[in-house]
């Protein structure tokens, strides 16, 4: 594997000192919002909504000045300060804005912007509606500081701070029980994760003596096998965490307990995406280790089914979309997995997903705005003559997320399934039909949402919702339409220096493959289709409950293929057991140890004490005493 040099981020010039705005920006925001209290109420949401869309006009900026450099002074590095200096080692806090970075950027805050708007409608009625902003703005300044970071220490922190975003924002009606238990659920899941990354980050500071991106990428060639199949399967685990990956996937369908716009934000354009970010990021240790990418590969293929499996089977149309997350994600980690043939259409897929996720998931709560916040899609049908704007948006999603031709996603995916074919056909075949299972819960969603008869009750009015909802559906449409045709010619060249790949080794599948993949995948999708239409079609009866069923697979997919009994056996049962072991061996060890050194010597001090009782001829007698053993010792001795 053919690795291009290292290369040697350029020192900030310009406008590129001010790339700190990025993160300070909402970071200032949310605690303005946080900390003004009810006086904000009235115009708290306005400043929450300005702050993205501000960074985003910076990051427009860099990006321009970037396209107008030398390809070798696209990467630019940022000092802000020094963070740690102890020992060997000088941790500095810096930036790094390169070809990978900005387009995180400029979907962070793209998509970003967005949600805020439509959140300005979806939360005009909450109470909360500035802490809301707030939260919100907390989790565009961590998820920035953590793709923008020049090392991994500075990047853990953005981790963590998104991770906190998330438990607020998944759990912001904690009135709710199942919001806090979600938020919780969500946490403390990723704490497993977020373990796997520290440790990492250990092994990097003892292994290279520094967490920056450029002395890990220089320093992973002279990596022995084990090392670096260490440090890959370690970040491994925190990108299964944050990108609700198998075995760490349990959290994300809870966590729609949350508003929808935190659905559309956190799990769908941002944060479930950093653990693909991370893996192309950390491209240099992977490329050392062809275990840790294999690992990558399978985890992605494994997750990719399991999550179309539960979208099969969920009746919930926010669960449907999230089980659609932890699919689209696990072609990403597929992607990535695969190397530097994948690299890129990691990224693309990503960015693609990003337009046509959002975009589903604010129609989703379009449509319950209008259905009195139901999300049994069992309760609706027909909602496509009373709310078209929504359903027309909706529909560019769908036709996006199944690979219909000239659609994002039948560039972004299909170029992912194509380079499985030409590393693994058992892998290419398993992701071929992902593709199908998609086209079939994707099509089912829209056929019991859009089409067929109403099934609502009585005293619901379904209603189109306000523009500043719509407006920013119609807009993630143009990109679902459009992002793919407009990236797909453009991203691999962009994206080679920042992920290491020489241009050479760009994946280039040859007309006849490509041609005999993508029939095979419009085939395959169009079989999904159909399947959809015959069991759910127009003309088909719904029934407004959810059917009994025997199908262990159909149980399997209600019950999120036993996550939670899996988490329960093999991690938290466990994890009891061993926390119980370890408080007896403090108690009756290290506990037991340090108490009967002090119950010893008490016991001493109490008979000794008993000497002391303040009687003069207890003294005296006791001075006898003594003088009596001196002077027979001083007799002794002249005898001898």
């Amino acid at each position: 594997m053919n690795l291009l040099e290292v290369v040697t981020p350029v020192a900030a010039s310009g406008l590129f000192t001010y790339a700190w705005l990025l993160i300070v920006i909402p970071a200032v925001s949310a605690a303005v919002l946080l900390l003004i209290g009810r006086r904000g109420d009235s115009w708290g949401h306005l400043l929450g909504t300005v702050a993205p869309i501000l960074s985003f006009v910076l990051g427009l900026l860099l990006f321009v000045q970037l396209l107008g450099r030398a390809e070798s002074e696209r990467s630019v590095a940022l000092d802000l300060y020094q963070w740690i200096p102890t020992g060997g080692w000088d941790v500095k806090v810096g930036l790094q804005i390169d070809q990978l970075s900005i387009l995180f950027t400029l979907l962070i805050t793209g998509v970003g912007s967005l949600i805020h708007v439509y959140s300005i409608g979806y939360m005009a009625d909450d109470p909360k509606r500035r802490r809301f902003f707030g939260y919100l703005n907390l989790f565009i300044a961590a998820m920035l500081l953590l793709v923008l970071a020049d090392n991994y220490l500075v990047l853990f922190v953005g981790w963590e701070g998104v991770g906190l975003a998330s438990y607020l924002l998944i759990g912001f009606w904690q009135h709710k029980p199942t919001a806090a238990t979600a938020a919780k659920k969500a946490f403390v899941v990723n704490r497993v994760g977020d373990l796997g990354m520290s440790i990492a980050i250990m092994l990097m500071l003892a292994t290279f003596g520094s967490s920056a991106f450029t002395a890990v990428n220089a320093g992973a060639v002279s990596l022995d096998d084990r090392t670096a199949t260490a440090l890959g399967l370690l970040l491994l685990l925190g990108a299964c965490g944050k990108s609700a990956q198998v075995p760490l996937q349990s959290w994300l369908l809870d966590a729609m307990e949350g508003p929808t716009p935190v659905s559309a934000l956190i799990h769908a354009a941002t944060m479930v995406t950093a653990g693909v970010y991370l893996v192309v990021r950390s491209h240099a240790i992977f490329a050392e280790s062809q275990a840790a990418s294999n690992a990558v590969m399978i985890v992605g293929t494994v997750t990719l089914l399991f999550g179309a499996w539960i979208g099969c089977a969920k009746d919930d149309i926010k669960k449907v979309l999230a089980g659609s997350t932890m699919s689209q994600i696990g072609y990403m980690m597929l992607a990535a997995g695969i190397g530097p043939a994948g690299y890129a259409f990691a990224i693309f897929h990503l960015i693609t997903h990003g337009f046509f996720k959002a975009n589903m998931f604010l129609g989703a709560g379009s449509v319950m705005h209008a259905m009195n916040d139901d999300v049994n899609m069992r309760h609706y049908g027909g909602l496509a003559k009373y709310l078209p704007i929504t359903f027309a948006t909706f529909a560019t999603g769908y036709l996006a997320i199944i690979g219909f031709p000239f659609f994002s996603g039948y560039y972004s995916k299909d170029h992912i399934i194509e380079a499985a074919f030409e590393r693994n056909t058992a892998i290419g075949v398993l992701a071929l039909l992902g593709a199908g299972v998609t086209a079939f819960y994707m099509t089912r969603l829209v056929l019991m949402t859009f089409a067929g008869r109403k099934r609502w009750e009585k005293g619901v009015h379904p209603h189109e919702a306000p523009a500043v909802m719509t407006v920013p559906l119609i807009i993630l449409a143009v990109g679902s339409v459009f992002g793919g045709l407009v990236l797909n010619n453009w991203i691999n060249g962009w994206l080679d220096p920042a992920v290491g790949v020489a241009h050479d080794e760009a994946h280039a599948p040859s007309l006849l493959h490509f041609s005999m993949v993508g029939v095979a995948t419009l085939i395959v999708v169009a079989l999904g289709v159909a399947v959809a239409v015959l069991v759910f079609g127009p003309r088909k009866e719904i029934p407004v409950t959810q059917p009994a069923t025997r199908s262990p697979l159909t149980i399997a997919g209600r019950n999120d293929l036993f996550g939670d009994a899996f988490n329960e056996v093999f991690l938290m049962r466990p994890g009891q057991r061993l926390t119980h072991n370890l408080l007896r061996v403090d108690d009756s060890g290290i506990d037991g140890t340090v108490n009967g050194t002090a119950a010893v010597i008490g016991g001493i001090s109490a008979r000794l004490r008993r000497a002391q009782n303040g009687f003069v001829r207890t003294y005296a007698l006791t001075m006898v005493a003594g003088a009596a053993v001196v002077g027979a010792i001083l007799v002794l001795g002249r005898l001898g």
